[in-house]
């Protein structure tokens, strides 16, 4: 799709009702009925527009991506609903009333912002995304609060916004892009942008070097349903604080600069931290909430002897402790009747999917392995969720 206009006028409209939710395998026979009486570039389009709705479903919800236009660039890269609404609470809760959204893509932050009362611009340099933005900013009834407009964002004159957020592309033509001076715009061009106003926020990669995250800033790692989705610098909160937020929720858990947890003995109870807990280097939090150490000095499992609630680790009960052994654990499994096997694995190199295949589970019952290492020995633990 490279002009959105003829999608947009009665036939095309008409063309998207037709093809609402077409499965893949019957593309070609509705394809082919619909071409007898319309263009074929403009039902190629609105096949293409359907498949990426189906797939933005999972990030914008069925309804809002029904009513949404996407290009499949906006669909990779754009915030997840629940993430973007997080982010726009956040702002509103610091008393921002106006955002220059840099680098707004699709809309989908501009959307979440308009709906928590804030004003914003929104502002893409190319022809099409911005395009996709307006039209989704009046497809949801947002239009009054977003302006969006077709701009070089390193030209935009934020003054008198409340707040800048930016957003990077993180991706060129050979994937993605893993140094934050590579993106566009580059990072310390989008912290310089973000310190003009009173309030700044700038989308990262989840596995930005915590090195180079700014002194003025403040980070925070946000999960979603268990999933790791991005990291955010905050300019004019709290400078140096780290923070992992996990969604839904919002559960948030605040750094206080503990020291790396002690390493212990495996205890009764195995705790896998959330990934966010991880990647803001927060699991000395969780271990002393949980009177835990680590099985490892680089592995970032906790283990204790009780069981205690926290929304920022799964526990587990471990059954048996093994060292790396194929054969032994085939035999303890076959002695379980253990069929249905969750493999997890961090400091290891076996892939779960090649250890499944060796040990060939059967059974009626479930269990949990672990890959890893305690104490700088490969080991197996087995368990069960607690």
């Amino acid at each position: 799709m490279n002009d959105l206009a003829p999608l947009l006028t009665p036939e095309g409209s008409a063309l998207l009702d037709a093809v609402r939710g077409t499965a893949p395998a019957d593309e070609l026979a509705v394809a082919t009925r619909l071409r007898r009486e319309h263009p074929a570039e403009l039902v190629s389009a609105a096949l293409g527009q359907s498949r990426l709705r189906q797939r933005a479903a999972a990030k914008f919800g069925a309804e809002d991506a029904e009513r949404m236009f996407f290009t499949p660039n906006g669909v990779e890269q754009s915030t997840r609903a629940s993430v973007a609404g997080h982010r726009a609470e956040r702002m509103r809760s610091l008393g921002v009333t106006s955002v220059a959204d840099l680098c707004c893509g699709i809309g989908g932050d501009a959307i979440a912002l308009a709906r928590a009362g804030i004003r914003v611009l929104a502002v893409d340099r190319d022809p099409l995304t911005a395009a996709v933005a307006r039209t989704n900013a009046e497809a949801l009834g947002l239009g009054g609060l977003i302006d969006v407009r077709e701009a070089d964002v390193t030209e935009v004159d934020t003054d008198g916004y409340d707040a800048v957020f930016v957003d990077p592309a993180r991706r060129g033509g050979r994937g993605r892009i893993f140094d934050p001076e590579a993106c566009s715009p580059p990072l310390s061009w989008a912290i310089e942008a973000a310190l003009k106003a009173p309030h700044g926020a700038l989308k990262v990669a989840p596995g930005i070097p915590h090195e180079v995250v700014p002194a003025a800033a403040e980070a925070e790692w946000i999960s979603d349903g268990g999933d790791v989705k991005e990291a955010v610098l905050w300019f004019g909160t709290e400078p140096g604080a780290v923070r992992a937020t996990l969604l839904p929720g919002p559960r948030t858990l605040l750094g206080t600069g503990l020291p790396d947890p002690r390493v212990r003995p495996v205890g009764r109870y195995l705790y896998e931290p959330d990934g966010a807990v991880i990647r803001s280097h927060l699991v000395a939090e969780v271990a002393r909430d949980l009177d835990g150490g680590l099985v490892d000095e680089t592995i970032a499992y906790i283990t204790a002897d009780t069981l205690r609630p926290t929304p920022y680790a799964t526990a587990y009960e471990i059954t048996d402790r093994l060292p790396f052994n194929v054969k032994k654990l085939k035999a303890l499994l076959r002695e379980r009747e253990v069929g249905i096997l969750t493999v997890k694995k961090r400091g290891s190199a076996v892939e779960p999917e090649e250890l499944r295949k060796k040990v060939k589970p059967q059974g009626p019952h479930s269990a949990t392995v672990f890959l890893t290492r305690v104490a700088g020995a490969p080991t197996m633990l087995v368990g069960h969720p607690a």
